[in-house]
């Protein structure tokens, strides 16, 4: 429907509004910014284009038209409506929060805490982005991420940081039917390829406790998730990250294969853009984060 062309000045048309809101052409003007001359105007040619008047001119005072009166209330719900439709969209804007992570800390830590923050802001709609691949805070897209490393970083304000350590874990069963004592070559091994240098290899690992031989891994995989996964499946041991492998130690299906420990490098940080604006949903999500983290 080409309605544009069948409607007057939406300048006139708010200008009417706001007269028949006001009951003056004074105040109306003083609420729009403009001069009473300005606002006679509008009148004045949305007269002219509907063919009568809106409204009777008096001593010091003006009286609206039944056919003013009309269109007066017709304006009055439907700008209430558009209104209304804008600050939906705002709140809808605001209720939301995208978290980035890496797809490891997203499966491993973020995913099973996440029920706990939705029982706490039912109205915040949460946005997961997964990618191992480092996370661009300046494109705006993002509104938290946890990034591994060590701050500062160039993009994001570091609220919340947090240490990790590194242990030989296996599943029950391996650790029952292995025989007993430290790592040595007849431990099945299971390593993780990637690009990422913060990924603490075997070969690193042996070599910082005084360990001196050739690892040879049985499995090898280019996701951290699928060899903690192997690693639960009782297919040999890995090494794992205490925060990210906490849930599974808990609950039992990954035990530490000896008392053995490496303090990671780096830390896991809680990163806010230095660019845009924080709301309602990504302040409440950093506090939980903040929370969730150092707890």
């Amino acid at each position: 429907m080409h309605f544009r062309r069948r409607l007057p000045s939406l300048t006139a048309l708010l200008t009417l509004e706001a007269v028949l809101r006001r009951k003056s052409f004074t105040v109306a003007a003083g609420e729009l910014g403009v001069t009473q001359a300005a606002v006679s105007r509008q009148i004045a040619t949305l007269e002219e284009e509907l063919g009568q008047p809106l409204f009777l001119r008096k001593h010091r005072a003006i009286e609206p038209t039944a056919t003013c009166l009309t269109l007066g209330a017709t304006l009055a719900q439907s700008f209430a409506n558009i209104a209304e439709s804008i600050e939906a969209i705002k709140l809808s804007a605001q209720d939301v929060v995208t978290i980035g992570a890496t797809v490891a800390f997203s499966s491993f830590w973020l995913l099973p805490r996440l029920a706990d923050f939705r029982r706490l802001n039912p109205g915040i709609q949460v946005r997961v982005v997964s990618q191992d691949n480092r996370i661009d805070l300046d494109g705006g897209e993002i509104d938290i991420v946890i990034r591994y490393g060590l701050p500062p970083f160039s993009d994001g304000t570091v609220i919340a940081s947090q240490g990790d350590i590194i242990m030989p874990v296996c599943s029950p069963d391996y650790l029952k039917n292995r025989v007993a004592g430290p790592l040595s070559p007849a431990d099945e091994f299971i390593e993780t390829e990637v690009p990422d240098r913060s990924w603490v290899s075997w070969g690193r690992w042996l070599g910082e406790r005084g360990t001196a031989f050739d690892v040879k891994p049985s499995l090898r995989f280019n996701h951290y998730t699928e060899a903690i996964a192997a690693a639960r499946a009782g297919q040999g041991v890995a090494l794992g990250w205490g925060v990210l492998v906490r849930t599974f130690l808990n609950d039992g299906t990954l035990v530490p294969l000896d008392e053995a420990e490496f303090a990671a490098e780096g830390r896991y940080n809680v990163l806010l853009p230095l660019k845009g604006r924080g709301t309602l949903a990504r302040d409440r999500a950093a506090a939980w984060l903040t929370a969730a983290l150092h707890g």
